[in-house]
């Protein structure tokens, strides 16, 4: 039992080191360790890093929500700095494979090229245009959560940074890895992740949804869900018919479309939960 903690308690925190800006470093880093199948391994922990990233994104907006002033214009101040928040915390990691992955679909042809194109560092109009576009969509869809119900905002935060982290497991699970794996970040995640590892990972997210039920009673949690395995259906078609498999860019750009389809699936069925 205490070498499955060990090893549990090791896994996660190279998860949380590998996707976000928390420090693991010294002692604590030497203890971690690190190995391709380490990494491999941690892909189980990918939703309890969004449980990490949810919690203090959704302290940092009910904070907010606090301490701002009630005029219409506190909604859009909260929506910006917990999104600010959020993409610190993160190192603007999935950001990153969105623009890459956007660059690459936008401007490549064929598969080579559009993997040439995304290997490539810089920004271009197609990933420059997918990051305003998503940053927007963020911020107007908690904003328009803040605007219904503050409390109802602060709870979806965290279920989206989980579901979001827990659906692109399925890539994974289902698709080939392509491109450069020599030098690709996400080559430890060539192999398609284990049955173990994706059950620990679904038991972070039902853990998450029964959590989401608990705080807010009668909001269509499932229909948010829902919003979330869409686009999740979306990227995997869009990789599969373009790409033939994933990238770690893809992977983080299945994030950002889960996330931000989280919340619009949530705000479109908000109708029926008035009306019950």
């Amino acid at each position: 039992m205490l070498q499955f903690l060990t090893q549990f308690i090791r896994h996660y925190l190279l998860a949380m080191q590998f996707f976000t800006r928390i420090p693991v470093t010294g002692k604590l880093a030497a203890w971690v360790g690190f190995s391709p199948a380490m990494l491999r391994a941690s892909a189980a922990h990918f939703p309890g890093v969004g449980w990490l990233v949810g919690v203090a994104s959704a302290a940092v907006l009910w904070g907010l929500v606090w301490a701002l002033p009630e005029v219409p214009v506190a909604s859009w101040v909260a929506a910006v700095l917990c999104t600010v928040f959020s993409v610190l915390l993160t190192g603007a990691f999935h950001e990153d494979g969105l623009a890459d992955t956007a660059d690459g679909l936008g401007g490549g042809m064929n598969r080579e090229r559009a993997l040439d194109i995304m290997k490539d560092s810089r920004v271009g109009t197609y990933g420059a245009l997918a990051l305003v576009l998503i940053v927007l969509l963020k911020i107007s869809l908690l904003m328009a959560l803040l605007q219904l119900a503050p409390m109802l905002a602060v709870v979806a935060v965290f279920g989206a940074h989980v579901v979001s982290r827990f659906l692109p497991l399925w890539i994974i699970r289902s698709l080939p890895h392509v491109g450069d794996t020599l030098q690709s970040k996400s080559k430890p995640l060539a192999d398609q992740i284990g049955n173990g590892s994706l059950l620990a990972a679904a038991v972070w997210a039902a853990l998450a949804f029964g959590l989401l039920y608990a705080l807010a009673p009668g909001v269509p949690w499932w229909a948010a869900a829902l919003g979330a395995v869409l686009a999740l259906g979306y990227m995997w078609r869009l990789l599969q018919r373009r790409l033939g498999g994933f990238t770690g860019d893809g992977l983080g750009a299945t994030q950002q479309v889960c996330e931000v389809a989280f919340y619009l699936g949530l705000l479109l069925a908000w109708p029926m939960a008035a009306v019950s």
